[in-house]
């Protein structure tokens, strides 16, 4: 059964990140939100393709699906002092 533990690993070894949590206890459905220099200059889209890739054959074959909250670290600072 895929974990979020796992999920987070794959992504982690893929991607450089900043900060990250995934969370989602059935197997099948999970949420993340990822932090990274590398999504900077980048569309919402191309960031949810880098993790995509970065999450491979898992992505097709063991997680149904995978909302998902992706931002730079800027946009991550300036997230958590508007909340």
């Amino acid at each position: 059964m895929v974990t979020a533990e796992s999920i987070e690993h794959s992504i982690k070894t893929a991607l450089p990140c900043t900060w990250i949590r995934v969370e989602g206890d059935d197997g099948h459905h999970f949420g993340a939100i990822i932090v990274s220099e590398l999504f900077q200059g980048k569309s919402t889209v191309k960031q949810h393709q880098l993790v995509y890739q970065a999450l491979g054959e898992r992505m097709r074959e063991e997680i149904h699906a995978l909302s998902m909250k992706t931002y730079t670290p800027e946009q991550w600072e300036a997230a958590k002092t508007s909340s």
